[in-house]
């Protein structure tokens, strides 16, 4: 039930962050994406602040300071500030499909740092799950670019955020998690903003596009980090998969795509993926 709680999790995370991302590309039009971060971040700490208040929970915890924490700041700023450089220097098709190997860097260093056991048939469908990612992405073949390095330590960054969540200690809650993840994105976008310059003060629009950008994101953060503490890591992170399938179904929505055979191939083989390496865990 753990796992199965997890992956519920993961999937909820999923589609929050692809309307997430909507609005982010919405507002991206008149905002540099460093000051978008700030006012992300900080709307997020405000709000994670009042609901931990509202439970009678303490802002600080004493865990900010242990070795995992430290860590998960450090992951979650570099991927954060890789992946937003990645987007800028290379073709955005590209530095997406680089990152959809976050689920199975994690699912690694669940074998490494946790001990879990991941037989080779849950390896396979892992792997077909990329598969089907890049059957939906089919990054151009144009040769290798340096910067694509970028979109690479932006992975390895993201998993390293998961793999500490799952490392911090039991007695910080998933509020006081996402208080000091969305403080990492407040540093992370004064080190964008620093480095383009450009900030202005938004419009209405970009203001309303930024209050339901910060209310969905602190529901994917939320649900994102109750997912790496509940269940199997192995068994949840293929579920990262979904994220592309949501965000074809808001691209058909939202902004009339029409995806081709390969593409719905793909999103196909990114369920079954997922639903094999559930199954598998369940019968085990």
């Amino acid at each position: 039930m753990e796992t199965l709680r997890g992956s519920f999790l993961m999937v909820l995370a999923m589609a929050a962050f692809a309307l997430e991302d909507m609005f982010i590309k919405g507002v991206a039009q008149e905002l540099p994406v460093g000051q978008i971060l700030i006012l992300f971040g900080l709307g997020g700490m405000v709000i994670f602040a009042a609901m931990a208040r509202a439970k009678g929970q303490p802002l600080w915890h004493p865990g900010f300071c242990t070795r995992p924490l430290v860590l998960r700041s450090l992951a979650e700023v570099t991927g954060r500030l890789c992946f937003t450089l990645a987007i800028a220097l290379t073709p955005l098709s590209s530095a997406s499909a680089i990152l959809q190997a976050t689920p199975l860097v994690v699912a690694g260093g669940a074998v490494v740092f946790f001990g879990e056991k991941v037989g080779w048939r849950r390896w396979l469908a892992i792997g077909f799950g990329f598969i089907g990612v890049l059957m939906i992405l089919r990054p151009g073949a144009s040769g290798f670019e340096i910067y694509s390095l970028f979109a690479v330590i932006g992975t390895l960054g993201f998993a390293g955020r998961d793999l500490a969540t799952r490392a911090a200690p039991k007695s910080m809650t998933n509020l006081q998690l996402g208080l000091f993840g969305f403080a990492m994105l407040v540093i992370a976008g004064a080190i964008a903003l620093a480095w383009t310059g450009g900030a202005i003060w938004p419009s209405w629009r970009a203001w309303l596009y930024l209050g339901l950008t910060t209310g969905i994101g602190v529901v994917a953060y939320n649900a994102l980090t109750g997912a790496m503490r509940h269940g199997e890591i192995s068994v949840v992170a293929p579920f990262r998969y979904t994220r592309l399938v949501f965000a074809m179904a808001l691209g058909i929505l939202v902004f009339g795509e029409r995806p081709d055979s390969w593409t719905l191939l793909g999103s196909a083989v990114i369920v079954a993926s997922g639903f094999f390496t559930l199954i598998r865990s369940s019968r085990r």
